[in-house]
């Protein structure tokens, strides 16, 4: 849980920075570690869809968090 608690804390420029550049990735891992197991394997394979990644990044411009399956 410290990785949620560390990007949570993240200010929102760095949260940006890092879901635009490592999105799938960084942010598959937070939907696993969230509890969301299969939205998390499928972010990191498919790189959060073209879709999701737009939708993660305007969430966090938005509401600074991301929201899609991760709730």
């Amino acid at each position: 849980m410290d990785y949620v608690k560390w990007w949570d804390k993240l200010p929102k420029w760095a949260k940006f920075l890092l879901a635009f550049f490592f999105g799938g990735i960084l942010l598959g891992i937070y939907r696993i570690i969230k509890g969301h197991i299969i939205a998390g394997i499928i972010w990191i394979i498919c790189g959060g869809f073209v879709i999701g990644w737009i939708w993660d990044l305007v969430t966090i411009v938005l509401h600074d968090k991301v929201t899609l399956f991760a709730d």
